[in-house]
């Protein structure tokens, strides 16, 4: 289901006339958070949404890059704040 999925929010993007994989304003914001190793529960104190709001926002950017956990989120959003590093 999970590739059903990645699939159908890239034609979504697109079709909202984004780049497959694009991550909103949002998904970008907790992503440089799961990059200072934040979990959904400080996620969603930090943000003033609920843990299950967090969680799926993590599930969606896992999606659109095509990742498989966290870490990779984190390592992805960490080596986006370094100018000398291209992701």
């Amino acid at each position: 289901m999970a590739p059903l999925r990645r699939d159908a929010d890239a034609l979504a993007a697109v079709l909202r006339g984004g780049t497959p994989g694009a991550l909103t304003h949002r998904e970008r914001e907790v992503a440089a958070h799961l990059a200072d190793g934040l979990t959904n529960k400080q996620l969603a104190a930090l943000l003033h949404i609920s843990e299950r709001t967090a969680e799926s926002h993590v599930q969606h950017i896992l999606a659109k890059l095509g990742f498989t956990n966290r870490a990779q989120v984190a390592a992805w959003a960490a080596a986006r704040r370094r100018p000398d590093v291209h992701a």
